[in-house]
């Protein structure tokens, strides 16, 4: 259930809503029926190769002190050489946290689908001229970040309707991450602490901000990223989806060349709560293939405690 806490105000700082929970994750199998085709045959593991050699692979666990698990994530191809990914963690009791994770991620996925179902099929009919390159790139530089952010604004809606009829789910909501890849253009959005990493050779750069009251305090000069780790306030966040009748998001732009380059790691607080950045960077850079590190990452947060439920999606060009 949320719990809210006052904060003293300062100028240059906003005053973020807060809001703590225990954080619980289910594995849930998502089909897209609309499409028709292939995303994932697992509850636990989602592996998916496409055009342009995009590889991307998803697991969740339950860890090693939780009873359920609240997470929701899905991999999907709206388009021939496009890929979506997203995580979802629920808050707000056994029952709440799932429903608001699923619905949430159901929410958003649908969401995106009208948005650019028009788009789908002008973009692709571009795809194939060579001389509409540039046309198609600003075509969608122009309409995807818009578009994730109104499909963020449909989860929400979705998930604070549904908590306000039926008391069961009262207080539910959910973070929510997600990587939207079409051809050469990246843009992914976030609520809440789950994250997105772009991993290189040089490391893992952080490119999602968390909406939690410890990095708020980070912000703030008032603690450091090393006390914030250690800190018993690190479950609560000021952001999440469903919890009131409006939501901001964030939008991560991604250079091409970044996206080129780098593979990019969505991942609920399960992971990033158990192993430093360089830990992360060193397994996904350690020659593993893309199921291979996902495992190893899961089994890493495991035997560091696993004190929370853990999800990993990779996504590699």
């Amino acid at each position: 259930m949320g719990v809210m806490r006052n904060i003293a105000p300062r100028p240059d700082v906003p005053v973020p809503k807060i809001y703590e929970f225990p954080v619980y994750n289910r594995a849930y199998l998502y089909y897209n029926k609309y499409y028709n085709n292939l995303f994932f045959i697992s509850l636990a593991h989602i592996g998916l190769r496409g055009l342009y050699m995009m590889i991307l692979h998803g697991k969740t666990d339950i860890g090693q002190r939780r009873k359920v698990n609240q997470d929701t994530f899905l991999l999907q191809r709206p388009a021939p050489d496009a890929a979506l990914c997203v995580i979802c963690d629920g808050m707000g009791g056994v029952v709440g946290g799932a429903e608001a994770s699923c619905m949430a991620c159901d929410a958003f996925c649908l969401s995106l689908r009208e948005q650019l179902e028009e788009g789908l099929s002008g973009l692709n009919t571009l795809c194939s001229d060579a001389a509409a390159v540039e046309a198609r790139r600003a075509c969608i530089e122009a309409t995807i970040p818009d578009a994730l952010v109104e499909a963020v604004e449909a989860a929400n809606a979705a998930v604070y309707s549904a908590a306000e009829n039926d008391p069961a789910l009262q207080g539910m909501g959910t973070t929510l991450v997600a990587l939207f890849v079409w051809g050469d253009y990246a843009c992914a959005v976030n609520v809440g602490d789950s994250r997105l990493y772009a991993i290189t050779a040089e490391g893992a750069r952080q490119l999602s901000h968390d909406h939690s009251y410890v990095q708020y305090l980070i912000d703030m000069g008032k603690l450091t990223p090393e006390e914030a780790k250690q800190s018993t306030n690190r479950n609560i966040i000021t952001r999440a989806v469903g919890t009131t009748p409006q939501i901001d998001s964030d939008i991560i732009r991604i250079e091409p060349e970044l996206l080129a380059q780098a593979t990019f790691l969505l991942c609920s607080d399960g992971l990033s709560g158990m192993l430093e950045d360089s830990e992360i960077a060193a397994i996904v850079n350690g020659g593993l293939t893309t199921e291979e590190a996902v495992d190893a990452l899961v089994a890493r947060a495991n035997e560091m405690g696993g004190t929370d439920n853990i999800t990993v999606v990779l996504c590699r060009k």
